[in-house]
């Protein structure tokens, strides 16, 4: 992966890999999106502070028969407390999310558009749908404010901005996940992670 200049202090930047859309630079704390053209600025990466966590930017997870490599750390408030997120490839070179909150800890893919739950009029707190022969039932509704970005991406996040996420649990254990940023929505569908069963090789 080529390096870039940082257009704000000039310190040297790598993108972790080729389809990352936003990286920040660790010398000025700059958020930046990349661009066909170059980098552009985007904000700043606010504040990670340090925190006992499982993982971190860098490490390499093993999950089962998975391997997970994490590019990019961002963490959200809901007000009363915060949690994390990691964006990293598989051993494929596709990406996921990994979500540790509290110790518990999701992992999950983006679900292409036409692959989104239909369902008709507005999902609410014990709201169901069913989702490829399985029963989800919405058990999280709620917001976020991204509050710390460190890493690449793989899509464009900024500092201070809110989110509105749905969190639906399904009858086998997979989980179902919306993102909501204005007229924007991102469904995402996973499964939790018994965190005891994660190999964590640090950087």
């Amino acid at each position: 992966m080529s390096e870039l200049n940082c257009p704000n202090c000039g310190n040297r930047v790598a993108p972790a890999i080729k389809s990352a859309k936003m990286i920040t630079c660790d010398a000025c704390t700059t958020t930046l999106l990349l661009e066909d053209a170059g980098l552009r600025l985007a904000g700043d990466q606010g504040v990670l502070h340090e925190v006992p966590l499982i993982c971190q930017l860098g490490d390499e997870l093993k999950i089962g028969k998975g391997r997970y490599q994490i590019l990019g750390h961002a963490r959200f408030s809901y007000g009363r407390g915060t949690w994390d997120e990691f964006w990293a490839i598989d051993s494929s070179g596709e990406p996921v999310w990994i979500s540790v909150d509290e110790g518990d800890l999701i992992l999950q893919r983006v679900l292409p558009p036409k692959g989104w739950p239909e369902y008709r009029g507005t999902l609410r707190l014990g709201r169901n749908l069913r989702y490829k022969a399985e029963g989800f039932r919405v058990d999280e509704d709620g917001t976020g404010t991204c509050v710390g970005l460190k890493g690449s991406f793989g899509h464009p996040l900024t500092v201070g901005e809110t989110y509105r996420f749905l969190n639906l649990q399904g009858e086998s254990g997979t989980v179902l996940s919306a993102e909501i940023s204005g007229q924007e929505t991102e469904w995402f569908i996973g499964q939790w992670i018994d965190p005891f069963e994660v190999v964590v090789k640090t950087a």
